[in-house]
């Protein structure tokens, strides 16, 4: 086991060993009624559970005070202080405990004002013990992975700065080992995974791990730029090389010197473009576009594809000298689906991003909606569960993020329903349309708006796709995530 897995082993489950299990969990119960303290305390502990009761919100402030809890469950009607005067002073006490609220009283105005005084879940008095505690498992399961997030922050960047990756899982441990043994290095890098899978993020921290962090870290991504731009973009011209070249203008290389130059989609790029990259990749040396002197520069580059570049090699489309000089170092990314643990820690990251961006009251995922992302198989892999937290934050009116928030791929809710019901007199041809116009959407928003990359995708030329985009007026987003 390497350095960096011990750093973390100590307070992170990982795949193949044993995972923490939610039970071992601590709960209390304020709860006036002794039958109810006594039925849920034999219910809790024999599921495995270390429950601590109190009587009043008095004695339950007590234990708050005094110890660690993973949930708390609490009645609305207790004397004295209610369940609900108490819920605003633990919230702020405690603002990541998960609360349960239970009542006989169970009325949509209590509800509401429950759940907006930051509970977590809301239930009737007489409950359904397995849902009660799949709800409770749920919680508390959310809960653990927000401590370990936070422990797991705070340990890494103690040692390197990996502040921008959120995971746990064991995919992400031996990335995290890999880029903290190849950052100090010299060598290129190629970064291989499918769209969103946060390729620029890794890029960056191999970048301010390394001894090149104080100089530029400059991004590319050579697929959105048009062939005939790219040498100049990448290398500069002098003024007059062509029409619009009023004066001359230094390129990504020169603007990158001593430090990292990260090309994104490098797959995307015409053989001739790429001989002048290996050329500089072999020399350290280049010319600007109408320029006569050779420029040396000291750049380090990680490049980075999410399509198969040994398979771009044996279809002609990608030079093999090329590959083997950006293959020195491969990391592959792991795709969302393969690394199921980061769910819930992705989520509550994006959710208090969001939250502060929009400058709204943090909001968590409600256990049927945690489900959901946990089920799914999130093709568009992290930059898609962000859209879909991003979008739950502004569309929710209260604390939790609930299913209907959730977009409606996640949910199965099928598009063609929604279409009919809300166009019921169209034609076949307008509604055929409308679908066609939401796929193409869709895979421009998954491929980060790389038209090119789309067409590869839906298996058409470029061109094709040009002009369904302008015969459906599919409208174009430019929103760089990775």
């Amino acid at each position: 086991m390497s350095e960096t897995t011990e750093i973390v082993a100590a307070t992170l489950p990982v795949q193949g060993a044993e995972p923490v299990p939610t039970n071992s969990a601590r709960i209390l119960i304020i709860d006036d009624e002794a039958a109810i303290r006594e039925s849920l305390e034999t219910m809790l502990t024999l599921e495995g559970f270390s429950v601590d009761l109190a009587v009043d919100g008095a004695s339950g402030m007590d234990f708050l005070a005094r110890n660690h809890y993973d949930l708390l469950l609490l009645d609305l009607a207790l004397p004295g202080e209610s369940g609900l005067d108490l819920l605003p002073r633990i919230v702020e006490m405690h603002p990541e405990l998960p609360v349960i609220m239970i009542t006989a009283f169970g009325t949509m105005g209590n509800v509401v004002d429950a759940i907006r005084a930051g509970a977590e879940n809301f239930v009737q008095k007489p409950w359904d013990n397995e849902k009660l505690l799949a709800d409770i498992r749920t919680a508390i399961a959310r809960h653990k992975a927000e401590e370990e997030n936070v422990q797991l922050k705070r340990t890494l960047k103690q040692r390197y700065n990996f502040s921008n990756i959120v995971g746990k899982s064991e995919p992400m441990l031996r990335l995290f080992d890999l880029i903290a043994q190849v950052a100090p290095s010299r060598s290129t890098v190629l970064l291989q995974g499918e769209s969103g899978t946060g390729k620029e993020l890794f890029a960056k921290a191999i970048h301010a791990n390394s001894p090149r962090r104080d100089h530029p870290f400059v991004p590319v991504n050579t697929g959105a730029v048009p062939s005939e731009l790219l040498e100049s973009t990448l290398f500069g011209h002098v003024k007059g090389a062509f029409t619009s070249a009023i004066a001359s203008k230094k390129g990504l290389f020169e603007v990158a010197n001593g430090g990292t130059l990260f090309l994104d989609e490098i797959g995307t790029m015409t053989m001739d473009m790429q001989a002048k990259i290996l050329r500089v990749l072999q020399d350290r040396r280049f010319m600007h576009v109408g320029g006569v002197h050779e420029i040396q520069v000291d750049v380090r580059i990680i490049a980075a594809t999410n399509v198969n570049l040994q398979d771009a090699v044996r279809a002609g489309r990608f030079r093999e000298d090329l590959f083997y000089r950006l293959n020195v170092i491969n990391l592959e990314l792991p795709p969302l689906r393969s690394r199921r643990e980061d769910i819930p820690l992705l989520a509550s990251h994006f959710l208090k991003l969001y939250a502060t961006e929009n400058a709204m009251e943090e909001r968590i995922l409600s256990p049927d909606a945690l489900r959901i992302l946990l089920d799914y198989e999130w093709p568009g892999n992290v930059r898609e569960l962000e859209n879909a937290m991003e979008r739950g934050v502004v569309l929710s009116t209260s604390k939790t993020i609930t299913p209907e928030l959730l977009p409606a791929q996640l949910t199965g809710n099928t598009y063609t329903a929604a279409l009919l019901d809300r166009q019921p007199d169209a034609s076949l041809f307008d509604l055929m349309e409308d679908i066609e116009r939401r796929i193409i959407a869709d895979r421009l928003e998954r491929c980060h708006w790389n038209q090119t990359e789309a067409a590869e995708y839906f298996r058409i030329p470029l061109s094709t796709l040009n002009q369904k985009i302008k015969r459906l007026n599919v409208e174009i987003r430019k929103r760089p995530r990775d």
